[in-house]
This record gives structure tokens, C-alpha cells and sequence, in this order.
């Protein structure tokens, strides 16, 4: 990696840290300037449930020195940074005495999963697209077609998913509508399993791809016409190279950088998910428990996700960077001496 200087490393890990540090500070505060407390609304939900709970000032004024909540806030901050160097995020509030990483844990491989599949296949399918809809030798009938892909484009991904839920589940019953595989079924790497997961994943991921791609779509075609004005590209078609070979080694090569940037910054979305799409699907991933995390203003569990999107998008970030000289030779951080 002959482009990157020690110096520049470490800066950008610095950046890392500095990144880090700002976010995980703002997910310690942001929450606790709400208004009410995870204690007083668990209390009023068991209110609202059994009518009354009786000595429910003490209970939550117990509960609340139990858990640090009275505390000074900068001995709760201290106290946070102190655990997430250990990696110990505490208890749940709202489901003690389980652990938040407990709550966490179990769902984390069916976010990673589906959503991996549906960014990985969104990024592909609409840099292919985008690629061929600003390349000159496109065939004519290829560029007729093509914008039609982009039709999905302007649907939110959450209503585009009750649409399918209602015409390919409801009406044609050709897939399951909610949840990660059926009741009957028993978890297990065996072939019954693997089937039925993936027929339950299939609607959340068109979802997602085919209302995304789009935009992938669009921000490729923009670059690969800037790319057809290069004179390198203009060189490889005079010297007579085959026209694959020119589309990906001299077009797709050189346009999809910010692209692959855009993708980088979008990973973290692979922890959180897509909220509102795990929610119609009841699909048990982070976005999923994020928003039960929210409503419920469980700290921890909030705390636990927030803090894991906010180090995978830092590293994808800082990999990504330093990757770049590999990627694209003309890329370099050294200085140059005269």
C-alpha cells in the first residue's frame, strides 16, 4: 500500500477514536434529556395494565438508586464509559434481570443477515444499472428498458412492504408475511430450517432492494458520464480494447469510488436495520428491538445497538479510506517532494 504514509494512519485512527468518543457521548445524553425516566413509565405501564401498583413512588425511587438513575450525570457518564471499555452494557431496564447484550445478542444475526443481502443486492443491481444507463454503447433497447427499474424508486421501502404483504402474502399467499420462519419449524442448520427462513426473508429484502436500487442507480449513471469524457476512456476505445473490458476496467473501475464511500457510511445500517420494515414484517432483528429499546426508554438496550452502528460505520469508514490506494492506483497520501 505504497499510497499511505504512517502519518496519515494515524491520523485517521485518531479520527476513529475522535468519531467514536462524539457519538457514544451523544447516545449517553441524547436520551436522558427526554422527558420521564425508563422506571416511572415500566411502573405506569404495570398501572395501565393491573389498575394500580401499590407504593409505586417508593418502587421507583428504589428501583432508580438501584440502577444509578439518581446519580450525578457525570458520574453516570463515567460510570457508561467505564462499562463499554469492559463491554459490559448492563441490565436491561425495562426486562431485568436479563442483560442488555441478551436482548441484543439474539437478534443481532437477523439484521446482519437480511439486511446484508438487501444492501449488498441493492449496491450491485443499481451500479450495474446506473453503469449501463450512462454508458454510450449501451445498446438502444437496453437504455429503454433500464429507467424502468427506477419506477420503485420514489416508494418508501415500509410502504412498498405493506403493498407486498398484501398482494404476494394476502391475496396471492405465495410467501409468509411476518417473522423469521414458521412456529413449526425447528431452529437448526437442516434443510426444513434454512427453506423456510429464507422464504420469510425474501419479501423484506425486495423491499428493500427494489425501492433502493434506485438510488444507487442514479448516483452510477451521473458518474459513469463524467467518466465517458476521460481521455483514458477515450484512449481504450481508440486502442481497439474489447468493450466489456472497457466498461468495467476503465468505466465501472474509476465511477463507482464515491459510490463504494456512500457504502461504507451505510453499513452501520446493517446493526440497526431498517426499523420500519422489521416492524410490519415482525421481523426479529436490532431495528426491531431499537424501537422496543425507544418506546420503552430501556438506556442500556438503546445504548447497546446505538453504540455497535456507531463502530461499524467508524471502521467501514477508516478501512475503507485506507483501502482506497488499492483500489485506485492514482490515489496516494504522500506528499510530493520536488
Amino acid at each position: 500500500m505504497g499510497g499511505l504514509t504512517r502519518g496519515y494512519v494515524l491520523q485517521r485512527f485518531l479520527m476513529f477514536l475522535l468519531t467514536i468518543w462524539l457519538g457514544s457521548t451523544l447516545i449517553f445524553f441524547i436520551p436522558r434529556l427526554a422527558p420521564g425516566d425508563p422506571i416511572s413509565a415500566m411502573v405506569n405501564r404495570i398501572s395501565l395494565d393491573q389498575g394500580y401498583v401499590e407504593n409505586a413512588e417508593q418502587i421507583i425511587a428504589t428501583w432508580k438508586a438501584r440502577f444509578g438513575l439518581d446519580d450525578p450525570l457525570w458520574v453516570q457518564y463515567i460510570r457508561y464509559w467505564r462499562n463499554i471499555f469492559n463491554f459490559d452494557f448492563g441490565y436491561s431496564l425495562a426486562r431485568f434481570p436479563t442483560q442488555a447484550w441478551e436482548i441484543v445478542r439474539p437478534a443481532l444475526p437477523w439484521s446482519v443477515g437480511l439486511l446484508s443481502v438487501a444492501t449488498i443486492l441493492s449496491f450491485l443491481v443499481g451500479v450495474t444499472i446506473g453503469a449501463l444507463m450512462g454508458w454510450r454503447q449501451t445498446p438502444r433497447w437496453l437504455q429503454i428498458i433500464l429507467p424502468t427499474s427506477l419506477t420503485f424508486a420514489s416508494i418508501p421501502y415500509f410502504m412498498f412492504g405493506i403493498v407486498m404483504i398484501y398482494v404476494v402474502a394476502f391475496q396471492l399467499g405465495w410467501l409468509p408475511s411476518t417473522g423469521a420462519y414458521s412456529r413449526w419449524v425447528n431452529p437448526g442448520w437442516n434443510w426444513a430450517f434454512i427453506t423456510d427462513m429464507v422464504s420469510h426473508a425474501i419479501l423484506p429484502v425486495l423491499s428493500i432492494v427494489l425501492t433502493s436500487m434506485g438510488g444507487w442507480a442514479l448516483g452510477m449513471r451521473g458518474l459513469m458520464i463524467s467518466v465517458n469524457n476521460e481521455d483514458y476512456f477515450l484512449l481504450a476505445q481508440v486502442k481497439g480494447l474489447s468493450p466489456v473490458r472497457i466498461f468495467f476496467r476503465y468505466g465501472v473501475r474509476n465511477a463507482i469510488l464515491p459510490a463504494v464511500t456512500a457504502l461504507a457510511m451505510g453499513l452501520g445500517g446493517l446493526i440497526s436495520g431498517s426499523i420500519l420494515v422489521e416492524f410490519i414484517f415482525a421481523y426479529p432483528g436490532t431495528g426491531y428491538t431499537l424501537y422496543e429499546s425507544i418506546v420503552t426508554q430501556d438506556y442500556t438496550v438503546t445504548q447497546a445497538i446505538a453504540n455497535l452502528i456507531i463502530f461499524i460505520t467508524a471502521a467501514s469508514v477508516l478501512l475503507l479510506d485506507l483501502l482506497y490506494p488499492l483500489i485506485d492506483p492514482r490515489i496516494t497520501y504522500r506528499q510530493n517532494v520536488r
